[in-house]
This record gives C-alpha cells, structure tokens and sequence, in this order.
C-alpha cells in the first residue's frame, strides 16, 4: 500500500460499533487505555487489542481524529469533517477545533518553495483553558 491509498473498508463489527459509541460519547481527547477501562467498567467485554486496532482503523479512514499527546501517547476524538488543529487545556483535556486559513496558506507556500507536494501537518496547541486557570 503507497502512502497515499486509503485501507480497505473496515468490516462493521459489534466490538467496532461499541468502540466507536465509546469515543463519540468522550468530551476530549482520550488514549485507548483510557478508552479501554472506560468501557470495562460500563461493562464491556472488548478486549485492549480490539481497541487499539480499531482506534488505528478508524484513524486511517478519519473517522476519529488521533494527536499525539506531549507525554508520547495517542489520543482519540470524533471531530467535525475537514483539516483543523486543536486547542487543549493541559489541566482538564477541554479541547476546542480551530481553522487557521493564514497558517495553511503558509504551509502550502512553503512546501511549494522547498519543491514539496502533497504535504500533511498536525499541529496541536496545549494551554491551560479559563476555567482551569481561575481554579
């Protein structure tokens, strides 16, 4: 598979369908781990494996999005459709989409001048959110 084809479609299973409820059901970014024991202690029988296989899969066909996060580890979330970037408080994990037109532009400008095509970036941007400073 080159870098640019998309995985086969995933089959629709009951562990893939629970899986998926799990991280739309989430209010921020979440590792699978986390996802994990959430689901065990609603009651699932999903195994770990299961759960990060189908985070990967779900990843690949941008049905969740997946950040790094600044400890190394990776995060899940559904997300609305299109490119964006994140804003995420370090404190309780409120995360918040952001479109950056002017930032984009720049990329492509870049990549164009450096001789570079069919360019992908992940920005995230980690803060501390309102809330979470007047506490």
């Amino acid at each position: 598979m080159t870098s640019i084809e998309r995985p086969a479609s995933p089959r629709h299973t009951r562990q893939r369908a629970e899986i998926r409820q799990a991280v739309e059901e989430q209010e921020g970014f979440a590792t699978a781990q986390e996802i994990h024991d959430r689901m065990r202690h609603d009651g699932s029988g999903v195994g770990l494996a299961t759960v990060y296989r189908t985070l990967q899969g779900l990843a690949a066909t941008g049905e969740v999005d997946a950040i790094r996060t600044p400890d190394g580890q990776v995060a899940y979330r559904t997300c609305s459709p299109g490119h964006h970037h994140h804003l995420i408080c370090r404190s309780c994990g409120r995360t918040v989409e952001v479109s950056i037109p002017s930032l984009e532009a720049q990329v492509r400008a870049l990549a164009a001048e450096q001789g570079f095509a069919e360019v992908e970036h992940a920005l995230e941007f980690y803060g501390t959110c309102t809330e979470c400073a007047r506490a």
